[in-house]
């Protein structure tokens, strides 16, 4: 191993990196990105990547979009900040939440503006307590979640998320919150169950659960249109459905975590119109900014909204909020990014290429490394297996997935490795010839992990 840079050591003795095995990067250290135009990325060494994760699932519109920046340039000499505490205002904030509402999947009465996907979350949490209470109904306070599901890194919203490792030794979750199954048909299916049949199991556990716990304490189901950061799930035909009609019937709110979903990313504005789903509130924030700055949402429905104003009656406030909710600058650079969705037809875009990314991903499904490729629109995951007839992962402690995404970045591209699953979630804005590129490079780092995993017998390996 090469030693580390000046830079690299530096990076290592200052920060504390995110979802990083802190002790191993203490030898690796980490990929300085330097600039960034369209969908590549370079490194402080000249080298290219295709970014082939948007980011994190949120750089949208790529690199070095010139009309986001000269809208944070414009908005910063007008007004570089203000608030929204104590009923002040800004036009860029009415603005933007004044578009939310026009474009949201469903019927939506005010917007709460935050600076992530986490305190959206959070907040969601806070706003259904806060509701119960002001509807005289103190213990239907317990939200369910799901299994693989991922909803932030806060206290309550990393309580949310149905991850090991967001609770192990963080003393979470906290009271409270449920995991209900996850719905991923390919390894929780019962042998011989269609994905039909998958759905109603689901749906008849969920009702199960809320008659367990008694339905007049339940308060809200929380759910990814698509599970991200869980390996990219796609819910099972169905699903949403019977989901939908549990919830009703134990007036159990919908809440659409479309942190990752929102803004094309599934082919539609909002991934819920995808899925079929009619949630009674929304979280937003990632691909609303195209991610040039921090800012997401939580949509609310007309009924939570009046149970805000009974509350701030009877106690003389809301007492919520963060100090940039609603930033001057983040407004204004969503608006230009909502207009260049619309503008450029960004959706007409994505569903023309559609076809070409996902005849790319299909022809994975016979690499020998290749358990199953799944996914909706412009985002897809391939697990990795080293048995395809039992759909038996590599000992995660084999490194077989992570060693792959090392090769992938070898050959010029950027992919996330989640659990034993390749995470691929391109900017909106890549074309035709791009999409085959980055599907070239990846099958290059298969093609070199199955050469490595034959070499070390790692099929083999149990541990």
């Amino acid at each position: 191993m090469a030693p580390l840079t000046n830079l690299q050591t530096r990076d290592v003795e200052t920060l504390v990196h995110p979802y990083t095995n802190l002790a191993a990067f203490r030898d690796k250290g980490p990929l300085v990105l330097e600039r960034g135009a369209g969908v590549r990325l370079y490194d402080v060494d000249g080298k290219d990547y295709i970014e082939g994760m948007a980011g994190l699932w949120c750089t949208s519109l790529g690199y070095g979009n010139a009309e986001l920046v000269e809208a944070a340039r414009a908005q910063m000499e007008r007004l570089p900040f203000t608030h929204l505490f104590g009923g002040k205002s800004h036009d860029p904030a009415i603005e933007l939440a004044e578009k939310l509402k026009e474009i949201a999947p469903v019927p939506i009465s005010k917007v709460f503006f935050a600076s992530s996907g986490s305190e959206a979350n959070d907040t969601q949490v806070k706003l259904v307590w806060y509701m119960n209470n002001a509807l005289g109904r103190p213990k239907k306070k317990k939200i369910i979640s799901r299994l693989k599901g991922y909803h932030g890194v806060t206290v309550a919203s990393a309580s949310l998320t149905g991850l090991p490792n967001n609770h192990i030794d963080w003393d979470l979750p906290i009271a409270g919150v449920m995991h209900a199954s996850c719905p991923h048909h390919y390894r929780f299916a019962q042998p011989g169950e269609s994905e039909t049949d998958f759905a109603t199991r689901l749906a008849a556990e969920l009702e199960e659960m809320i008659q367990r716990e008694g339905p007049d304490t339940v308060a809200a189901f929380i759910a990814e249109p698509v599970m991200g950061a869980g390996g990219v799930i796609v819910p099972p035909e169905t699903y949403y459905e019977k989901i939908q009609a549990v919830l009703r019937k134990y007036d159990v709110l919908f809440i659409a975590d479309e942190v990752i979903c929102g803004f094309g990313r599934l082919g539609a504005m909002f991934g819920s119109t995808v899925m079929k789903m009619a949630p009674d509130t929304i979280s937003v924030a990632k691909a609303l900014t195209s991610a040039y700055l921090p800012l997401s949402a939580v949509m609310i429905n007309e009924p939570m909204y009046q149970a805000l104003l009974d509350e701030s009656r009877k106690i003389g406030t809301f007492g919520h909020g963060t100090t940039y909710s609603g930033h001057p600058v983040a407004a204004a650079v969503a608006m230009k990014t909502l207009e260049i969705y619309e503008r450029d037809r960004i959706l007409d875009r994505v569903g023309k290429l559609i076809p070409r990314f996902w005849k790319r991903l299909d022809a994975l499904r016979g690499h020998p490394l290749v358990g199953e490729v799944r996914g909706a629109g412009f985002v897809a995951g391939v697990e990795l297996v080293a048995d395809k007839s039992t759909k038996r992962n590599f000992p995660p402690k084999r490194m077989v997935c992570p060693s792959i995404v090392s090769m992938a970045e070898e050959e010029g591209l950027i992919v996330r490795a989640i659990g034993e699953t390749i995470a691929i979630c391109p900017p909106l804005i890549i074309t035709e010839a791009e999409v085959d590129e980055l599907f070239d490079k990846l099958t290059r780092a298969l093609d070199r992990g199955e050469r490595w995993v034959g070499e070390h017998r790692l099929r083999e390996a149990t541990v």
